[in-house]
Formats: structure tokens, C-alpha cells, sequence
């Protein structure tokens, strides 16, 4: 149960944190923090959780990341359906309080922080462009994280690690999707924009765990220590 409920701690953070900064922060006249900020605040969440409780669940926060390390041996099957929902639901409860704070100045909430492609795309990318941008970006953010929290690799710094990699994915894709290379930050902000952001949810959930499979095989293939 401690488990689950840093997994579930963890993603509201990641979720309340991240695109929080997208919703309330990036575009505040005179003083956004733009898109660079925003891939800060992503980064940033990711590191503080690593060093919280990554000693207690691996600090996963993500579904993509527990398929890849479930592939990779690092996580048993009992574990991985649990710890998606418990992803999940942190990452609904954080898009929820961030629905009650973005509505607290009378307007609307917009896009709220959804991916998307085509039309709802920042940069107008296309179906395609998308699928290839979030399957590569999640490939190497799984195998940034399974090297860096490899018994061999020097300790105390793979929270930085994967924190700076996911700062420098969303520096990467944000004009094109968003960034997600999270289905469960995909989902809690799709579902109260409704509409086309849920139409278009499968792909942040197919892309990123295609993405953490091809990691996961490639890390244990070709990285991993052999028996």
C-alpha cells in the first residue's frame, strides 16, 4: 500500500506541478514563464519525487514507465496494474484541484494542459508526427531511467537524470504535442476538456507505452546484467 500511495502522491505532483505551470503560469501577462518554464516545472517535479520516494516505489508516476520497467524485470506483474491505477487516480485528483484553482478568475480553462495532435497540436503537427515524437522521446526517457537506476551506475544521481531528460523532452516536443510521454497525464487533463482531447487520448496512451516496451526489451537485450 505505501507503495501506491507514493505512486499516487507522486503524479499529483507531477500532474499539479507540471501542468499547473502550463495552465497558470506559462502566459501570465508580463511575467509567463513560457514554454522553457514550463519544461522546468515538469523536470523539477520529477526530480523532487525521485529523491521522495523512489526508495519507496521506484517513483515511477507514470504508466509508460511501469510497463517499461516491468519489460526490463525491475518490476513484478503483480505490481504493474496496481500501480497504473494508482497513477491514474493521482493524476485525476491533481487535474481536478487544478480545474478549482483555474476557474477561481471567472474564465474558462481553455485547453487546460491537453496533448493533442493536428488542430489541438501547439504547432498544428500532424498524426503521424506526433505517434514518432512521443514513441522516440518515451524510448529514451525509459532508457535514461533504467540505466540511471542501474546497480552499476554511480548512486545518488538518477533523479537528476531523469529529471533534466524529461525537462529536455518537453523542451523538444511541446510545440508538436504538448508532451506527454505520460498516459496518465494525458488522461487527467483530457477528461475535463472532454470532446476532441479524449478523442485523441489513444494515442498518449499508445505511443508511450510502445515507446517504454521497445526501452524495456532494448535495456535487457543489450544493457542489462546476464545470470
Amino acid at each position: 500500500m505505501k507503495k501506491l500511495v507514493a505512486e499516487f502522491i507522486g503524479t499529483f505532483w507531477l500532474v499539479f506541478g507540471g501542468c499547473g505551470s502550463a495552465i497558470l503560469a506559462c502566459n501570465f501577462p508580463g511575467n509567463g514563464i513560457a514554454y522553457v518554464g514550463v519544461a522546468w516545472a515538469f523536470g523539477l517535479t520529477v526530480v523532487t519525487m525521485s529523491y521522495a520516494f523512489g526508495h519507496i516505489s521506484g517513483a515511477h508516476l507514470n504508466p509508460a514507465v511501469s510497463v517499461g520497467a516491468w519489460v526490463a524485470g525491475r518490476l513484478e506483474t503483480k505490481n504493474l496494474l496496481p500501480y497504473i491505477i494508482a497513477q491514474v487516480l493521482g493524476g485525476i485528483a491533481g487535474a481536478a484541484i487544478l480545474y478549482v484553482i483555474s476557474r477561481g478568475n471567472g474564465s474558462d480553462i481553455g485547453s487546460f494542459a491537453t496533448n493533442g495532435f493536428g488542430k489541438n497540436s501547439p504547432g498544428h503537427y500532424s498524426m503521424l508526427a506526433a505517434l514518432i515524437t512521443e514513441i522516440v522521446l518515451t524510448f529514451i526517457f525509459l532508457i535514461v531511467i533504467l540505466g540511471s537506476t542501474d546497480e552499476r551506475a554511480p548512486k545518488g544521481f538518477a533523479g537528476l537524470a531523469i529529471g533534466l531528460c524529461l525537462t529536455l523532452i518537453h523542451l523538444i516536443s511541446i510545440p508538436v504535442t504538448n508532451t506527454s510521454v505520460n498516459p496518465a497525464r494525458s488522461t487527467s487533463q483530457a477528461i475535463f476538456v472532454g470532446g476532441e482531447a479524449i478523442n485523441q487520448l489513444w494515442l498518449f496512451w499508445l505511443a508511450p507505452i510502445v515507446g517504454a516496451i521497445l526501452a524495456g526489451i532494448v535495456y535487457k537485450c543489450f544493457f542489462a546484467i546476464k545470470d
